[in-house]
């Protein structure tokens, strides 16, 4: 992976220097212990099931990956030239950790895995992405998720 310190001048000048969106400050909640929470994870990998719709350069939507998916039938379509794709080829949990996730639930440390996780495209503007995360907390909430790992990549 490329540190910001090796990019192009220009390309370096536009990373430190963006403008990032203020979001108002939540409190952390009180929860259940982990070994009692429903875990979903969120990544920004561009990840996708095998035959969806691949992602777009700064696309806000994102895509629903079932618990159940073959980890061969998880893709990846991020876009960018300084993005390498080989661990996660040889691993899908270098940025998709599902089955590491299955197994702490197999052995009680956490209480459970979600039915659903979900992708989005990385170097995307978050208020792009905010329509997205507000229905993938409806889902969140209908399977009872209790906590969600973050992915970025």
């Amino acid at each position: 992976m490329v540190k910001v310190d090796e990019f192009p001048d220009d390309a370096r000048e536009e990373f430190l220097n963006r403008e990032m969106p203020q979001f108002e400050e939540t409190p952390l909640l009180p929860g259940p212990p982990l070994s009692e929470r429903r875990i979903a994870l969120i990544s920004t990998a561009g990840l996708h099931r095998r035959g969806d719709r691949p992602f777009t350069e700064q696309s806000g939507d994102f895509r629903i990956i079932p618990s159940n998916v073959p980890d061969e039938d998880i893709v990846m379509s991020h876009i960018s030239t300084n993005f390498d794709r080989l661990g996660f080829m040889q691993d899908v949990d270098v940025a998709f950790p599902i089955n590491r996730l299955k197994e702490l639930a197999a052995d009680g440390l956490i209480g459970s895995v979600a039915e659903f996780h979900f992708s989005f495209m990385g170097a995307t503007p978050p208020e792009q992405m905010e329509p997205g995360v507000r229905e993938i907390v409806q889902t969140l909430k209908a399977d009872n998720v209790s906590a969600v790992v973050l992915c970025p990549v």
